[in-house]
Formats: structure tokens, sequence, C-alpha cells
């Protein structure tokens, strides 16, 4: 990683900070010299963030979060708020998969996918908004997916919140470009991580594999054009931390697929 400061001074506040990307992007920010608070429901997974920032970790504040509770987020972001002396940037990495065939799904099971995917990122932003209209270059990164526009079987409802998140990016961008803050959103699609491949501390980036019975020739192209294989979070971590940076000052409105061209 180069030796960058893009974040000296940048306050900001990450989701989905217990694992996987959301974890890869604190620590990519820090060391680039931001000050963070790092949120998520996995206090366990909070506590593997603090450790893998190392003496960066003196710049790290830890929130354990619920982004699905109104009022938790409500009182989060204004904790966050207090403890950076304002915010900057916001980035919404917190998010669950559920996959299983959809006349199996339950109503239940969609809306939580929805609950956190969807509502919660919209309460962080709703949330977030005072306080980045005061900040230095304001900005927010979201968490689309390659599902949003690209056919992923047994993943109905994450798609769903997914396309829903990248609509909403564009929405905000207009509303409030005039005002200052950019809104921009992340595709990530081959990508390593808690949400993937199950294992992670945090319960808001973990999510059971495929239906055991799951016909895989629907999944028409699965390796990446790039590389070997499926990227590392830190992967992704780079991307948002160019959007959420000045270096992004001129991107607004829009996604990026981070995905080594597997969906060509």
């Amino acid at each position: 990683m180069q030796n960058l400061d893009r974040y000296a001074g940048r306050r900001v506040l990450v989701t989905g900070a217990g694992s996987g990307i959301g974890q890869a992007t604190v620590v990519r920010m820090l060391a680039e010299g931001g000050r963070v608070v790092a949120a998520d429901i996995s206090e366990d997974g909070l506590k593997d963030t603090v450790a893998k920032a190392g003496a960066d970790a003196e710049r790290l504040t830890t929130l354990v979060l619920n982004i699905a509770d109104e009022a938790a987020v409500r009182a989060g972001v204004a904790a966050a708020v207090e403890t950076l002396g304002g915010l900057d940037a916001l980035v919404n990495a917190a998010g669950i998969l559920r996959s299983s065939h959809t006349h199996e799904t339950t109503l239940d099971a969609f809306n939580q996918v929805i609950a956190v995917n969807l509502t919660g990122t919209f309460l962080m932003i709703r949330e977030a908004i005072p306080a980045l209209l005061r900040g230095e270059g304001p900005a927010v990164v979201n968490f689309s997916s390659t599902s949003a526009m690209f056919a992923h079987p047994y993943m109905a409802a994450y798609a769903a919140s997914k396309g829903g998140i990248q609509s909403m990016t564009h929405a905000l961008a207009s509303e409030y470009g005039k005002q200052g803050i950019r809104f921009t959103a992340v595709q990530p699609g081959s990508i390593s991580s808690g949400m993937t491949d199950g294992s992670g501390a945090s319960r808001q980036s973990i999510g059971p594999g495929l239906p055991e019975d799951a016909d895989m020739s629907l999944f028409v192209k699965l390796a990446p054009a790039l590389g070997e294989g499926f990227a590392g979070p830190e992967t992704v971590a780079s991307v948002v931390a160019m959007l959420a940076s000045d270096d992004g000052r001129f991107i607004t409105g829009t996604e990026i697929r981070i995905d080594g061209g597997t969906h060509f």
C-alpha cells in the first residue's frame, strides 16, 4: 500500500467494521491518517478490528451498533459525531446475505435483509446528513453489489436491497449535490469476505451459503477475468478510500463495480 495521508484530519464513520470489507476500510483509512469510529453489531468483531489497526488504533473508536434499530442509530451517530468533533465521511458497509429458494423464503427472512441492508443504510444516512453538511468535503459511500444489476439466483431479497441502495444513492446525490455532499456506491463481486465465505466475526456480515441443491449452472460465469480467483477485502477498501477522499471530489451519483471482470 502506498504511503498516503489523504485522511489526515478527516473524520469517518464506518459501519460493518467488525469484519470483511468494512474492517479493511477502517484499517486503510487509519493508515492514511484518518480518525475513525468503527461501528458493528459484534463487539468481538470490533475487538479484532482494533487488533488489526495496530498502532493506528489510537485514532480509532469502536461503537456497538445495530443499524436496523432506529433509536440505536440515532444515538450511535450522535455519539460518533461527538467523539470525532464532526463528520466528513460515512461508509455504509454493514450488510447481511441470506441465500435460499425464493419460494421457501419466509417473510421474516426477507424483511430482515431489507431492514439491515436497505433500511439500515437509509437510517445511517438520515442521521448523519446534518453533521456531513458541516463537514469538510463530505462524502458517503454506500455498498451496493453486482447482484443489483446481474442475475444472481437464490438471492432475491439481497438483490432487492442492493438495487434499492443503488437507486437511493442516485437520488441522494441529486438532492444534496448543491449542498456539497457526494454520494457514491461500490458494487463488490468475486470478493472473499465474511459475507461471501460464511466466515467472519460480524453477524451483520455473515450469510449462509447457497442451498444444498442449488443449480450451479445458473451461475453463468463465476471466475474473475483478472488474477487467479477471488480478491481480498482490501481490494474494495482501496476504492472506498479513494471515493471518500478528495481524490473522488468529482465523482457522485454513480457506482463503481469491483469484480475483476466477472460481470463483463
